[in-house]
């Protein structure tokens, strides 16, 4: 069964929280696209000052308030305000390829498929000299194939989804979880399908110190740890994984010297050196979490100081 895709209404939602310039950048990105959203929502979430100007300057662009913080919850304001079948996220940040949405259509006129997940590249601040976070964030940063093949979700920053898909599995968690892992494997659990679509393609650019790396994967451990800690066995596995991060690095040498998203000698040096100090920091951090580190600690809230 299939629905052309020019019938098709497809609503666009954006948490926002204090990048007025990137948002300014996402919206042009997707005026600037072969399939025009039908709508978009840009959901703020608690900036210091609303992006009014911003958002008045492109047609078919509604600003809404979301006072709870998270994603999470501001993706779910605009779900409620949306009028589209399909509903397609992207982050303030990320800048939607040109063929962003045609891919998404294309693929949403089967109306067998439920759920898509698209490829997230890193936006280069000048290709021709990458720095060590772009090159490590090329080959190890968003990695929605692997997500979604190995551990049943894809990013938030790049989803595309049926209305009455979403309302069956439910609204985004808020910062007490990885949202996107949350939602997208409580869909898998449901017995959706989530598919990946190498040509749905949006751009993030890459962090721009390496504490905001630390900062990511402090999330991402506080949130594994609290899951681990439950039971026996999850405190070994923890164990485990922590005593093989130190090492991991030499391991990843054939990946990166293979992969197919960087190029050159240069770019892939670089690379290495990037996962060798974010690997040794998620040793220690792994650590102290055994030893006793409130995992609350590092959770953190979306932006928040």
């Amino acid at each position: 069964m299939t629905m052309p895709a020019d019938q098709m209404i497809i609503s666009v939602v954006i948490p926002h929280l204090n990048q007025p310039e990137f948002l300014r950048r996402c919206l042009t990105s997707l005026k600037a696209g072969s399939r025009q959203p039908d709508e978009i929502f840009v959901v703020d979430n608690g900036s210091a000052e609303m992006p009014h100007e911003i958002c008045n300057a492109f047609d078919g662009v509604t600003l809404l308030r979301e006072e709870t913080p998270g994603p999470g919850p501001a993706r779910n304001l605009g779900v409620g305000a949306a009028r589209g079948e399909v509903l397609a996220f992207i982050d303030a940040d990320c800048l939607a390829d040109p063929e962003w949405l045609a891919a998404a259509a294309r693929e949403m006129a089967d109306q067998r498929i439920a759920i898509l997940g698209g490829d997230v590249r890193i936006a280069y601040a000048n290709p021709n000299n990458l720095t060590v976070i772009e090159a490590y964030e090329s080959i190890y940063a968003y990695r929605m194939d692997r997500y979604i093949a190995r551990e049943g979700f894809t990013g938030t920053g790049n989803l595309v989804v049926r209305a009455d898909v979403l309302a069956a599995v439910g609204p985004f968690a808020g910062l007490s979880v990885a949202e996107d892992r949350d939602w997208g494997q409580r869909a898998s659990a449901a017995g959706y399908k989530i598919r990946y679509v190498a040509d749905m393609k949006v751009y993030h650019p890459a962090r721009a110190a390496f504490s905001e790396l630390r900062q990511k994967w402090d999330r991402h451990m506080a949130h594994d740890f609290t899951a681990a800690r439950t039971s026996a066995k999850g405190k070994v596995k923890w164990l485990i994984k922590s005593l093989a991060m130190g090492v991991s690095p030499l391991a990843e040498m054939p990946r990166i010297l293979t992969s197919d998203r960087v190029k050159g000698l240069r770019a892939r040096m670089l690379a290495f050196g990037g996962l060798t100090r974010i690997r040794v920091y998620r040793t220690g951090r792994m650590f102290q979490l055994m030893a006793g580190m409130d995992p609350d600690s590092l959770s953190g809230r979306w932006n928040r100081p």
